[in-house]
C-alpha cells in the first residue's frame, strides 16, 4: 500500500477533480498513484483515449493537471506530477482497450490454454478481429472476448507488412506519428 502524507490529496480525490477536463480532451483517466514514499512525493496520473496519447497530448494534460492540482489545500507539502499513458506492458482487460490497440501485435492466451500472437483488427460487439499466419498466408480469425484470460501488446522492432496491416485496418500508429513529428 502507497502511503500519503498529510496534505496530498487521494488518488480518488485527483480522479474526482482531474476526470472532467480529461475527458473533454478526448482522454480518461485509467489509474491514480499518489506517493508520499518517494523523495518528493508523487502523483502519477494515467490516461488513454481512442486518440493516441502523444507527446503534445501528455503536454496538455500535464498542464491542465498541475492547474487543477494547485487549487487544492496541499500545505506545505511538494510533490512532482507525472501524466503518461498505460504502457505496452498493461494487460488488455476490456473492450474499449482491444479498440485502442488496433494494428499492434498481441499475444493471446485462450480460455483453453492455447496462445495466440497476431495484429489485432477491428474489435466489436464482444469480438476481436485477430490477424494470424495460417498456412503461409495472412487470415482474420474472430475471437470472442469470454475466450481470452490474458492479452498484451507486444514490442515491434520492425515494421509490419502492408497484406497484414490492410487486414488489420490500416497503418499503424507508429512512434513517429505518436510523436506528432
Amino acid at each position: 500500500m502507497t502511503q500519503r502524507p498529510a496534505g496530498l490529496p487521494s488518488p480518488e480525490r485527483v480522479i474526482e477533480l482531474l476526470e472532467d477536463e480529461f475527458a473533454s480532451a478526448g482522454y480518461e483517466i485509467e489509474d491514480v498513484v499518489v506517493d508520499g514514499r518517494s523523495r518528493p512525493p508523487r502523483i502519477r496520473v494515467v490516461a488513454d483515449g481512442d486518440t493516441p496519447l502523444d507527446l503534445d497530448a501528455v503536454a496538455e494534460l500535464s498542464r491542465i493537471a498541475s492547474a487543477l492540482l494547485d487549487t487544492l489545500e496541499t500545505g506545505s507539502v511538494p510533490f512532482v506530477l507525472e501524466v503518461s499513458s498505460p504502457g505496452v506492458e498493461r494487460p488488455l482487460t476490456s473492450e474499449k482497450h482491444f479498440r485502442r490497440a488496433r494494428r499492434r501485435r498481441v499475444r493471446l492466451t485462450l480460455t483453453d490454454g492455447s496462445d495466440l500472437t497476431g495484429r489485432i483488427g477491428a474489435t466489436e460487439d464482444g469480438i476481436v478481429n485477430l490477424v494470424v499466419r495460417a498456412g503461409g498466408a495472412w487470415t482474420v480469425r474472430r475471437i470472442p472476448l469470454p475466450d481470452i484470460r490474458r492479452a498484451v501488446v507486444q514490442v515491434e522492432f520492425s515494421a509490419p507488412g502492408a497484406e497484414e496491416l490492410e487486414l488489420a485496418g490500416g497503418p499503424p500508429h507508429t512512434t513517429e506519428q505518436e510523436a506528432g513529428t
